[in-house]
């Protein structure tokens, strides 16, 4: 019972870490490298502080621009009121002066025939003639000595004339004030318009800067939130292999081959017979190139066992999700699981120093022949050797 919650265990961890993506340009820190790597997320969680400050200035700004816009927008409706009264004033007064310059013309009809009538019954025609030929009450008055000729009817029409002729005038300079307070409120409303339009192309601007700012702060801060957790999870990873490897070193009665007892890996793989090849050349090359073994690594100048597997299957253009930096326990879990009698290039081998999936501390790569590719010890560094060579061997493979 005890060795199927290991096998839970180790299972779940596996599908728990597969599905946090490794960052590609981020190396898994050794455990010396921890702390530098915790001051880079210090210093990415204080540029995330900063933009924060600025989305906050940014907000203030837009705050402002809102109001100012608002503003415009309550002055501009209220210019156009201001139009829509003087329009209407200006039309009423239009409607007047033209009645009252029709009473006018009226009047001077009324004037003419009364010069008419007195001529035909004998009258002076130079008592009519200033009638007929003034331009306005006050000259035909300026121009007549006295209105006695004329008889009490024909007083009586230029009176009116004249009243009409004043009224008309009134009328006239009232339409005309009308129309300037009219031409004031369109320019009122002109301008109005234009200071609203400019106070909402400012927000339009503002708006566009706060969301660039928003994008910015998200992108720091996932970022920053990416490195810790990659982090964290890669040095318990770094950790757990580290002390597994010391623990089987220390280990005795360790068998060449554990026995089978149920083992389960996944139920499809990811690769092909191509991108295996792919990954069996990339780690030719490394341990030919006798790079250097160091805790937590995965390249491209030094490695561990499991980032050895890690860099030469990403090599081979298997990529997250499908693929992620796990260590040697929770990759038995992350594979499909083939006997060793169908071995082939490319795929994964462990080794336990207890024949449990919890106890796996090493990984390498299947060369053929019965032989393997590894990143062996600090001390050994990377390996060209016999699978048989290390304890421990678990009874499967695993094909990625």
């Amino acid at each position: 019972m005890r060795r199927y919650r290991a096998l839970s265990l180790a299972l779940i961890l596996g599908l728990t870490l597969g599905t946090t993506p490794a960052l590609a340009k981020t190396p898994k820190p050794t455990l010396a490298e921890i702390e530098a790597a915790k001051k880079v997320e210090v210093e990415k969680k204080k540029a995330a502080d900063a933009a924060s400050k600025k989305l906050a200035a940014a907000n203030q700004t837009l705050r402002t621009l809102t109001a100012k816009a608002n503003t415009a927008q309550a002055l501009y409706v209220k210019a156009q009121r201001e139009l829509a009264a003087a329009t209407k004033a200006a039309q009423a007064a239009a409607v007047h002066a033209a009645e009252t310059a029709q009473d006018v013309a009226q009047a001077h009809r009324v004037i003419g025939k009364l010069a008419a009538s007195a001529y035909i019954m004998g009258g002076s025609m130079s008592d009519i003639q200033p009638l007929l030929s003034s331009n306005g009450p006050q000259e035909l008055m300026d121009q007549l000595s006295t209105l006695s000729t004329l008889g009490s009817q024909n007083t009586v029409a230029l009176e009116r004339f004249k009243a009409a002729e004043v009224i008309a005038r009134a009328a006239k300079r009232a339409a005309d004030e009308a129309k300037i307070v009219q031409q004031k409120a369109t320019d009122k409303v002109t301008a109005a318009k234009k200071i609203a339009d400019d106070a909402k192309s400012e927000q339009a601007k503002e708006v566009s800067k706060l969301q660039k700012v928003q994008d910015a702060i998200m992108k720091e801060l996932a970022s920053a939130k990416k490195v810790r957790t990659t982090l964290e999870q890669q040095r318990q990873l770094a950790l757990l292999e580290e002390s597994q490897a010391n623990t089987a070193a220390n280990t005795a009665g360790q068998k060449k081959i554990w026995p089978d007892i149920g083992f389960k890996g996944r139920s499809t793989i990811r690769s092909n017979e191509s991108m295996r090849l792919k990954a069996v050349e990339f780690a030719k090359k490394q341990v030919l190139a006798r790079k250097p073994y160091v805790w937590g690594t995965q390249g491209p100048s030094t490695f561990d066992c499991s980032g050895l597997v890690y860099a030469a299957y990403k090599s081979a253009g298997l990529g997250w999700p499908n693929w992620d930096r796990l260590n040697s326990a929770l990759y038995s879990g992350y594979t499909k699981h083939v006997s060793l009698n169908e071995l082939e290039p490319g795929d994964l081998l462990f080794y336990s120093y207890k024949g449990t999936i919890s106890t796996i501390h090493h990984i390498s790569i299947y060369a053929g022949n019965g032989m393997m590719w590894e990143a062996n010890s600090k001390d050994k560094g990377l390996l060209f050797s016999s699978i048989y060579s290390v304890n421990g061997l678990m009874p499967f493979g695993g094909r990625v």
